[in-house]
């Protein structure tokens, strides 16, 4: 490994110096925290790549089959050794898991309608990483050397791809953009009586026992404009709802823009740790009101019971894969704070088995129980049944697995895709036997509101 430490630069600069290059994964932690947004991760131009279609795994084109064991097969093959003096990813797996990839671990009905048609999986494997840590503004360039397997050869691809990436950091920047252009008419899958009726639908089935609690999202579409700039939207994005776990994924023709504030996944050695969102609340630009409404929120018995439930669900999953007794739950119901909404946010740590890795560990989890409800399964075949259309991106996960062992995730929710002209994003809301529907139809829109107001956004967001 070739590891060069750069003058800082900051990452949404940096992130303009590539945005032209093949198949770019910017890991933006846009909302800067001591803990859960210290490091950002800019990459481009990956040695293979890996996808997942229909339930099949490929790699450059070529079947593999079984998606989850083909993708432990291929992180064995680039093993390394971790460095702690530098930030986790380190070279690797980058970009996402769709939340259709529930297929691929149980028996669940397909969606009605498939939304864009996108593949339930694409990550690129990246030999290169500039990473970027927050708290001491310092910036690395990791060069790995793989795919070459000789030693030799692969440190000296190691130096030359670095000085490669440190010419592009110092060739000229995609220009800064105006506004990201217009989008045509947003359509949803549910109109206001009909989504009200998807939640009465749910409140029905949990007093007759099939769950304790849905998750249940409304989709918007639109139609974009032929001069629509998807990086500029990033940018306005990132400034109007800045988010520790965004990310901007531009892979061809589709590009992922994510402003995503929950924490799926990490695993840091062999201690994970998950970050369930469940409750929300609207802020208020009183500086009064906005802090009656967070009283408010952590004093619902209904929120708290919602993020309990699904506090339970994620310790059973983490206790498949992890030692025994070690699966504890640090905070329970924190309120945390974000642009547009105030959430209940849980914690919920564990120590990784020995004969597990991060690849285990997702399949062991996913999709995150928060964006599902419980119990899973079932809750997963009445999303099919009454959202009736593939969430794709939306709730699966965006971030990264390093070449050592280590991941860090986000679930992905505002997140938007972008495929040809057109764009669509969810925005969703957990649903118990307490829940007033209106009042969920409302937390819906109050999700979306920043994304809506991005794409009406008339200057310039921060990049």
């Amino acid at each position: 490994m070739h590891v060069r430490e750069l003058q800082w630069i900051e990452p949404v600069t940096a992130m303009r110096c590539l945005a032209h290059r093949p198949h770019l994964t910017f890991l933006d932690s846009a909302a800067r925290h001591e803990l859960l947004g210290r490091y950002s991760y800019l990459s481009c131009e990956p040695f293979s790549t890996y996808m997942v279609a229909d339930g099949q795994a490929s790699w450059n084109g070529e079947a593999l089959g079984d998606p989850w064991g083909a993708l432990r097969t291929l992180l064995a093959r680039y093993r390394q050794e971790h460095r702690p003096d530098l930030p986790p990813f380190q070279g690797g797996a980058a970009g996402f898991f769709g939340y259709d990839l529930n297929r691929t671990l149980e028996r669940l009905p397909a969606p009605a309608i498939s939304g864009q048609g996108l593949p339930q999986s694409i990550l690129h494997f990246y030999d290169v990483v500039i990473s970027f840590d927050h708290r001491d503004d310092r910036c690395w360039i990791v060069s790995t050397g793989w795919p070459e397997q000789d030693p030799a050869r692969r440190s000296e691809r190691a130096r030359r791809r670095a000085d490669e990436f440190v010419a592009l950091l110092a060739g000229p920047k995609t220009p800064r953009n105006g506004p990201p252009g217009t989008a045509g008419a947003w359509h949803s899958n549910f109109s206001r009586e009909g989504y009200i009726a998807a939640v009465r639908r749910v409140i029905d089935l949990i007093l007759a026992g099939d769950v304790f609690q849905a998750n249940i999202a409304q989709r918007f579409s639109a139609h974009l404009s032929k001069s629509f700039d998807a990086l500029a939207f990033y940018c306005q994005l990132r400034s109007l709802n800045p988010a520790p776990f965004a990310a901007l994924l531009r892979y061809g023709r589709l590009i992922i823009a994510s402003s995503s504030p929950e924490r799926f996944l990490k695993l840091d050695g062999r201690q994970v740790e998950t970050r369930p969102i469940k409750g929300t609340i609207a802020r208020s630009a009183d500086p009064r009101k906005d802090q009656r409404r967070a009283e408010l929120l952590v004093a619902s018995e209904k929120d708290r019971a919602e993020n309990t439930m699904i506090v339970d669900l994620l310790r059973n999953d983490l206790s498949r894969v992890c030692t025994p007794q070690s699966v504890e739950v640090p905070a329970l119901c924190d309120l945390e704070s974000y642009a547009s909404v105030h959430h209940l946010v849980s914690t919920v740590t564990g120590e990784l088995g020995e004969d597990q890795d991060a690849v285990t560990l997702l399949r062991a989890c996913f999709p995150g129980g928060s964006i599902t409800g419980a119990p899973k399964v079932r809750s997963m075949e009445i999303i099919a049944e009454i959202e009736r259309v593939a969430r794709e991106v939306y709730c699966g996960a965006i971030g990264f697995i390093g070449f050592n062992g280590y991941m860090d995730t986000n679930i992905a929710i505002r997140t938007v895709t972008f495929d040809n002209d057109l764009a669509m994003f969810h925005a969703g809301s957990g649903i118990t036997a307490m829940s007033d529907p209106e009042a969920e139809y409302q937390e819906t829109l109050a999700k979306a509101q920043r994304i809506f107001d991005a794409f009406r956004a008339e200057t310039s967001g921060a990049c």
